[in-house]
């Protein structure tokens, strides 16, 4: 018999529930993600996005994953932060090509009250150009968030990464509770939660379990929550790390689906090495959200005519832009200009 999901959006689930969901057998675990889906969203519609470094490396973190780090020879040069008028660039073709949320960016641990400034800058060039902005600096004080909203900032990008139990094994120069502590500041000025994990670490399902339990826990869940699969790239110390089980990943999503029913679940980092077939599994897991574009600040990602050509064969559309935004223009063919973004 098919296990009935509870469909009220819940904020206590234990260890042993999500655990439980994710020991589902496939199928069943699909369709119970199909309809929570189908109750909050338009199953066939997904939300794009298109993410643009705008700092790029020499970042003193030391997460194991990352190829931005100044620990680590990774062959990425360190850039400084870009000029305005640049990102604003970026930005116009990232909509031509179908984006309607533009995310910018910055290796940094957290930011200086200088660059701020500037990127608060760069945030009202995105929004005249009628884009959903979005903007992962590091850590925030409660100030910074502040001005960050007072900007136009719609999206601010956090991301847990992984249990609390096992983050000391991936990162050590911050802690989990330093992560919450920025979420908590985000939500306190207003802006919309953008926050999720990283599956293919070394982590146990039950690490994975521990992440997706406290992202839905959350006082209030994140409005997007990506689940990236580990990249990874030589010189970082998770180079050689066993490649995560498909159907593994596809649980995840399904799962988060499950349990923050009204938030858009990016399919995010890692979706260059994935097949068609994974991504449509993610999608009907319940995955309603892409990164859009050549890169993935650092890292490849599926150009748009890839992405485009999959959402024919699937039936699938672009999600309509929210109120008093423009329409979405039609992806360009190969060779025209495509967002400029990367990690």
């Amino acid at each position: 018999m098919t296990p009935t999901i509870p469909t009220p959006t819940r904020h206590d689930w234990s260890q042993g529930e999500v655990q439980a969901l994710l020991a589902l057998p496939f199928i069943d675990l699909l369709l119970a993600a199909q309809r929570a889906h189908r109750t909050h969203h338009d199953p066939n519609t997904v939300q794009m996005s298109t993410l643009l470094s705008i700092k790029t490396g020499a970042c003193p973190e030391d997460c194991a994953y990352c190829p931005q780090s100044v620990r680590y020879d990774t062959g990425v040069e360190a850039e400084a932060l870009m000029q305005v008028e640049a990102v604003r660039e970026a930005a116009v073709r990232a909509k031509a090509a179908g984006a309607t949320r533009f995310c910018m960016g910055a290796a940094y641990r957290s930011p200086k009250a200088r660059e701020l400034k500037v990127i608060a800058r760069m945030i009202g060039e995105v929004r005249a150009l009628g884009l959903e902005s979005c903007a992962t600096l590091g850590m925030l004080t409660p100030d910074q968030a502040g001005e960050l909203k007072a900007a136009g900032l719609d999206y601010y990008n956090h991301n847990l990464d992984t249990s609390a139990e096992f983050y000391g094994s991936i990162i050590s120069t911050r802690t989990y509770e330093d992560r919450l502590k920025t979420l908590a500041a985000v939500r306190e000025a207003g802006l919309k939660v953008c926050c999720g994990g990283i599956i293919g670490m070394g982590e146990s399902a039950g690490d994975r379990a521990q992440l997706l339990r406290t992202l839905a826990n959350l006082p209030q869940h994140p409005e997007s929550v990506p689940i990236n699969q580990l990249v990874k790239v030589a010189g970082t110390p998770l180079a050689d790390a066993a490649a995560v089980d498909p159907f593994d990943f596809v649980r995840i999503v399904a799962v988060a689906r499950i349990l923050m029913p009204a938030s858009h679940v990016r399919l995010s980092a890692g979706r260059e090495e994935m097949s068609d077939e994974l991504q449509a599994l993610c999608f009907m897991a319940g995955a309603n959200s892409i990164f859009y574009g050549e890169k993935l600040l650092t890292t490849g990602n599926p150009d748009v005519e890839r992405d485009r050509t999959l959402f024919a064969r699937l039936g699938l559309v672009p999600e309509i832009p929210r109120a008093g935004q423009p329409a979405i223009a039609a992806a360009p063919a190969r060779g025209e200009p495509a967002a400029a973004a990367a990690h």
